[in-house]
């Protein structure tokens, strides 16, 4: 059962052509797990668009398959988790049609409910802002790794829900995406959305 004070996303707002603008519209959106009982829910602040096969930052460009990257081929909707360094879990969501590997990276999130839980999986002991700003917190923090692969997030212990609230648009702003200077002059595209001003931003702080 899905928690009742949001309603869970549909497949369809994941199978968009536009990357952009899911991952903008991403921003507010509330991500939920309930693993092993647990719940634990934070709102969206931060995201990162990646244009497949033409874009030279992401892990299908040039039309790249691997074992890893077969998902993001994959149905729209679909958990893409893989490990960064060999240390952190970082949480994408496939987009577009079978075949247009698009996908849009998490960067950060507010923590929500759960909180308690959210500081034992991190080993926090205070819940300041770190406890999930970057992708590898996020990730960490709401118990997403890379057994998620491939999950659907039209599921009841994993999806994303929206409360109704939408961040005023003068609130958002798009930058060039982080640690991503190996893409040449893909690496200066404004495919990085914000929440101006909210501490749980990844990256040196940007304000309007």
């Amino acid at each position: 059962m899905h928690t009742t004070a949001y309603q869970p996303l549909s497949s369809g707002f994941y199978d968009r052509p536009d990357v952009l603008t899911i991952a903008r519209e991403l921003l507010g959106k509330i991500i939920v797990t309930k693993f092993n009982g647990e719940l634990t829910t934070a709102r969206i602040v931060e995201t990162e668009a990646y244009a497949g096969v033409t874009d030279k930052a992401s892990h299908a460009y040039g039309g790249r398959r691997t074992a890893r990257t077969e998902v993001m081929y994959g149905e729209a909707g679909m958990a893409y988790v893989y490990l960064c360094y060999g240390i952190h879990q970082m949480f994408n969501i496939v987009t577009n049609e079978i075949d247009i590997p698009h996908a849009i990276l998490i960067r950060g999130a507010e923590p929500l409910t759960g909180i308690p839980v959210m500081l034992q999986r991190t080993g926090k002991k205070i819940a300041d802002f770190t406890l999930t700003r970057g992708p590898g917190n996020v990730a960490k923090a709401l118990g997403i790794n890379t057994s998620r692969t491939g999950q659907s997030l039209v599921s009841d212990d994993f999806y994303l829900a929206s409360d109704g609230f939408v961040p005023p648009g003068e609130d958002i702003i798009a930058t060039p995406r982080i640690g991503v200077d190996y893409a040449g002059a893909d690496a200066l595209l404004p495919y990085r959305f914000i929440v101006s001003n909210n501490k749980y931003v990844s990256g040196k702080p940007f304000r309007k």
